[in-house]
């Protein structure tokens, strides 16, 4: 039924039969129990998803010439949705460019992958000299390959983790972790050996444009800043004063660092807290001293078992947020789990706003980044949800 509706997975209780000829890793046909083809994709007995489908077109052949076909219409794709800022964006964005299970960021001479599957796992070197090749087709100079497959994920697909630079003639791998790159015309160093996830969070690029937007003349308290992408927004944007608040003693220190990068150290102040108590604790003070706030926390879930206490930590920052603002105020605020839902959020939002005893009046409502496409049928494509209310 998933596979009819346009979902690439096959889970492994729906398995039927699997034939002695299934090798881990490799591509087999799937069909129905009365032998209707449905469509082509990895096999992997080790992992819960036991098919990840690559195609439902029979004439398709898995050769060198399909997946530089597959390279070239991501990277076709994101020229035309990205434009001048194709230096710095997702060239590969797993299912939703017919990818399974790898990720490929751009940070201007540097790409950072992520491999959560075992058949791209075996045709990585393959799948990277193939997007190097059509990269310096068009132009572009790509210094080295980094692998970030640090993540538990892989462990339940039958892989080890790791991170390191890949070898392949003409890349370099005596770097330091250490790349800058401009978005919106402001300058971050970006650590894709230590960083998070990839390094940076792209995701965000154009939402972060949307809240510098509101920014002038503003009070701005920036919750889980990270790095502090969208404080050097408002600040660049002509904050009256921006205060980034996170958790992370580390992240704190290169946001500052970013911050001096720009010129923009005079109007920050950094914070090292914990943003559930601190939001609780300026609320016992009565004080009301930021009149924007913005909510980009990491995601509260990651599985259907834990939504429910993940929207209560939700509700638990907005109300927070919304207690906190004057009358008039501005919020902006997110998700990145696509297990809480767009339905999920709002219905959040408006509890939120009822308890806190005002209104939402809502300017913006957005998404992802074009460069992380949404796969419609595939709604663990669709996972970024970003709201700007006046709290009213």
């Amino acid at each position: 039924r998933s596979l009819r509706s346009g979902h690439p997975w096959v889970y492994a209780d729906e398995v039927l039969q699997a034939d002695a000829a299934c090798v881990d890793g490799q591509i087999v046909d799937v069909t129905t129990r009365s032998g209707h083809w449905l469509g082509a994709g990895f096999y992997n007995s080790a992992s819960k998803i036991r098919v990840r489908v690559l195609s439902r077109n029979a004439n398709d052949r898995f050769d060198e010439a399909f997946w530089a076909r597959r390279i070239r219409y991501a990277v076709d794709y994101r020229r035309t949705v990205i434009g001048q800022d194709f230096d710095n964006c997702r060239l590969i964005f797993g299912e939703a460019d017919g990818f399974p299970g790898l990720t490929v960021d751009r940070f201007g001479q540097i790409l950072v992958a992520q491999v959560l599957s075992l058949g791209m796992e075996l045709r990585k070197q393959q799948l990277f000299a193939l997007l190097l090749q059509t990269l310096h087709a068009d132009g572009a100079q790509i210094d080295a390959i980094y692998e970030r497959n640090d993540v538990k994920l892989r462990q339940k697909e039958g892989m080890e983790q790791g991170t390191g630079f890949v070898t392949l003639d003409g890349l370099r791998t005596d770097l330091d972790g250490h790349v800058t790159i401009r978005e919106n015309g402001i300058l971050y160093d970006v650590d894709y050996i230590h960083g998070q996830k990839t390094g940076f969070f792209l995701d965000q690029k154009y939402n972060r444009r949307a809240a510098a937007q509101l920014a002038q003349g503003k009070h701005v308290l920036d919750c889980f800043t990270h790095t502090g992408a969208f404080a050097l927004h408002c600040a660049a944007g002509g904050a009256e004063s921006v205060t980034a608040v996170d958790v992370s003693a580390s992240a704190l220190e290169q946001a500052r660092r970013n911050a001096e990068r720009n010129g923009l150290e005079g109007r920050m102040e950094f914070r090292q807290a914990d943003v559930f108590e601190l939001l609780t604790e300026l609320g016992k003070s009565g004080e009301k001293p930021w009149d924007y706030i913005i909510l980009d926390p990491p995601a509260f879930t990651k599985s259907r078992k834990t939504v429910a206490s993940a929207m209560t930590g939700y509700k638990e920052i907005n109300y927070r947020a919304m207690k906190l603002l004057p009358r008039g105020g501005y919020l902006a605020t997110c998700s990145c789990s696509h297990f809480a839902t767009e339905e999920l959020f709002i219905k959040m939002l408006r509890s939120a706003a009822r308890d806190a005893g005002v209104q939402l009046r809502q300017i913006e409502a957005r998404q992802q980044c074009a460069d992380h496409p949404i796969l419609w049928g595939v709604e663990e494509t669709n996972y970024l949800k970003f709201f700007i209310f006046q709290v009213i």
